[in-house]
């Protein structure tokens, strides 16, 4: 069963149309900006450059940054209620008193501040309550289980972690070493699910299958640590 997206990915995806719409106006503008606050990886900026197009240069934009993860979403989201971007692009006020965890209707921003509905949430999933059996997976176990996975890890990302291909490329441009690449898919698969991260999931999904790591390379993954 597929993972909720956290609240920021949820919100930047149900409001993408209309920023796409807004931001295409100066599409060069929001790039730079976007670049100032390293929302985008190097190779990422010059790829969202090379678009000709202003949509498209927008689409790619926001694209890339909702695949780099909640971080990301939300600098984002502070960015478009920075002045100068309210400024230069004024269809952009609805965002200011937008809170993320009160879901962009059609019609929830002809309201008006004083006269917001209730809407369902876009909270974070409510934690499941983990056990003794059952811890999350630390980092420093994630990093010892790094150390394990061969040339074989975006397939590793793909087919047991499913994480998507442009997500496991982004990870590959942003970091320069095998390790600290395998450890960084890792962690956002950790990132991803949340309170349902734990470390026996972890070992399950990495011990099954043709990928599967050999079983002493798990061993840390039944320790507490």
């Amino acid at each position: 069963m597929a993972e909720q997206p956290a609240a920021e990915i949820q919100l930047l995806r149900s409001l993408k149309a209309k920023l796409i719409d807004i931001l295409s106006s100066d599409a060069d503008y929001i790039l730079q900006h976007a670049d100032s606050r390293s929302l985008l990886s190097p190779h990422g900026y010059q790829h969202v450059k090379a678009c000709r197009v202003p949509h498209e240069k927008v689409t790619e934009l926001l694209d890339r940054i909702i695949l780099r993860g909640t971080e990301a979403a939300q600098l984002l989201l502070e960015l478009l209620k920075d002045p100068d971007l309210q400024e230069t692009f004024p269809r952009l006020h609805f965002i200011k008193d937008f809170q993320v965890n009160a879901p962009l209707s059609g019609e929830t921003n002809k309201q008006g501040a004083g006269k917001r509905h209730h809407t369902p949430d876009l909270q974070e999933p409510v934690p499941i309550k983990q056990t003794k059996g059952c811890p999350l997976v630390t980092e420093k176990q994630l990093m010892i289980v790094a150390r394990s996975v061969g040339k074989s890890w975006r397939e590793i990302g793909r087919m047991s972690l499913d994480i998507p291909s442009v997500k496991l490329e982004q990870i590959e441009e942003d970091h320069t070493t095998h390790r600290e690449r395998v450890f960084a898919m890792l962690r956002y698969w950790k990132t991803c699910r949340r309170q349902n991260a734990t470390a026996a999931r972890l070992h399950s999904l990495l011990s099954e299958g043709e990928l599967a790591l050999p079983a002493e390379s798990l061993e840390v993954l039944s320790e507490t640590i």
